[in-house]
């Protein structure tokens, strides 16, 4: 989860200064079609409705429907901060929970830097929060993890380092994923959607390494059409996740699968 449109005026200046001197009285008067400053952050709402919640190649919510939404505060200086929700079952699918865990909650915040018209830099901290109780000697899925990426036009990659443990996998501090997406226009309505992810665990878990049945690579290609603020699309994922690694409810979560859905910015 940008650009910033910079607003001018001319003109204002030299229409005040003869306004003074022909009529002293009118001086103290704004001249009329003087702009305002632009405001010192935006706020942006989105809200999407998706046929499942697919995250790094592995399903969420057990090929089931997911409804998302969030709120985006962006300043002129490049700092931001946001929240975002979807509804989630892979918690209770792994058998570990007492209580709720149907949701997670993200919060975070960074600080995005435009280079020129083409380069761009963005680092931050990401917070994933998984409200719930969960069995005695379950690691909490709760996740902290640092990024950064750098952008080319329609392009990204993007490193995610976890200063937690990675969504309850025991000793998995400073796992990583790097994320090389591109949203290239065929149209102006129309856009291709490609990425490719590659999830590598750290740590050890009774003398087997995390990386032995976790670390897997994803990749994901889709369209997305834009109307009238609406965005409709779909896209096929798939990764090469091992079963150990990754069965819940009897089946790979990062099977390949189809997604559809709805979304809108406001």
């Amino acid at each position: 989860m940008k650009l910033h449109k910079l607003h001018s005026a001319t003109g204002a200046i030299a229409l005040a200064a003869v306004s003074a001197i022909a009529t002293p009285a009118q001086a103290q008067t704004a001249a009329p079609d003087a702009k305002a400053p632009p405001p010192p952050y935006t706020i942006a709402t989105n809200f999407g409705i998706y046929s499942q919640y697919v995250f790094r190649g592995l399903t969420q919510t057990d090929a089931k429907p997911a409804f998302q939404g969030g709120f985006d505060l962006t300043t002129t200086s490049g700092f931001y901060a946001g929240t975002w929700g979807s509804n989630i079952s892979w918690l209770h699918d792994a058998g570990v929970v007492s209580h709720g865990a149907s949701l997670e909650w993200d919060l975070y915040g960074g600080y995005r830097y435009a280079i020129n018209d083409d380069f761009g830099l963005d680092g931050g901290v990401l917070y994933y929060y998984y409200p719930g109780s969960y069995l005695s000697g379950v690691t909490s899925p709760d996740t902290t993890e640092l990024y950064l990426s750098g952008s080319w036009k329609w392009a990204s990659l993007k490193y995610s380092h976890a200063v937690s443990n990675l969504f309850g996998i025991p000793d998995s501090h400073n796992s990583w994923y790097l994320d090389l997406s591109a949203n290239y226009p065929l149209t102006d309505s129309l856009t291709l959607n490609a990425h490719v992810g590659r999830q590598e665990y750290k740590g050890s878990v009774g003398g087997i390494g995390n990386s032995d049945n976790l670390n897997y690579t994803d990749w994901k290609l889709g369209l997305t059409y834009a109307m009238n603020g609406w965005n409709f699309g779909a896209y096929y994922t798939d990764t090469n996740a091992k079963d150990a690694g990754y069965t819940l409810a009897g089946r790979n979560i990062g099977k390949a699968t189809g997604t559809v859905f709805v979304q809108r910015t406001f």
